[in-house]
């Protein structure tokens, strides 16, 4: 059984990394999405729910987390985060295992992870793709979403590791200036990419 080459994809906020995971599926290429799992579990009859309810029964209802409940306790309980975390990483881990072993015919995998490197993600991975921008048009993009205001963007910005350190330890590097311009770097990517690993 072959094993494909696992590629991390990773940026800041409003870096475009949604937009970039998009562009590798639009050629075939298989992505896990960390944050969709995340929901998957945390879903009616998903497998962390019962973790989560052992931590706060408070924050599942109906067969499922609420996450407005989950933010609140995190908010107030400065060691909520941790044993959540504790709880929830080695679940998401084994979905991660699985997607990777059900595509093990595929050339190239990408794994999508907004926390790669502030969660050590990148030891299991063989490369790591960094999505950065301008940070005036990162401030802009993020801005522009709804309810979102830059005390907000500042926080947020705070929880992750500087866009500065993310690109030294990148193994490749898009810019995301134009859709266009992105398009056809994770298309050269992908050729590389395949025709060095198949």
């Amino acid at each position: 059984m072959t094993t494909p080459f696992r590629l991390g994809l990773t940026g800041s906020i409003g870096m475009g990394k949604s937009t970039t995971a998009g562009f590798f599926r639009d050629l075939g290429v298989p992505v896990w999405d960390a944050d969709a799992t995340v929901h998957r579990l945390y879903a009616k009859g998903g497998a962390a729910v019962s973790a989560i309810n052992a931590l706060c029964p408070d924050a599942v209802a109906e067969g499922g987390v609420d996450r407005a409940v989950l933010k609140a306790w995190i908010a107030q309980d400065p060691g909520a985060l941790a044993r959540i975390e504790h709880a929830v990483h080695p679940l998401v881990a084994k979905d991660r295992k699985a997607f990777i072993e059900n595509h093990a015919g595929a050339p190239l995998v990408v794994l999508d992870i907004p926390l790669l490197f502030e969660t050590g993600a990148e030891t299991d991975l063989d490369a790591v793709l960094v999505v950065t921008a301008d940070p005036d048009l990162q401030r802009r993009r993020v801005l522009s979403r709804p309810g979102m205001t830059d005390a907000q963007f500042q926080t947020l910005l705070g929880k992750q590791l500087a866009d500065s350190e993310k690109r030294r330890r990148a193994d490749y590097l898009i810019e995301t200036r134009t859709l266009e311009q992105t398009r056809a770097d994770v298309q050269a990517l992908v050729k590389r990419l395949t025709e060095t690993h198949a």
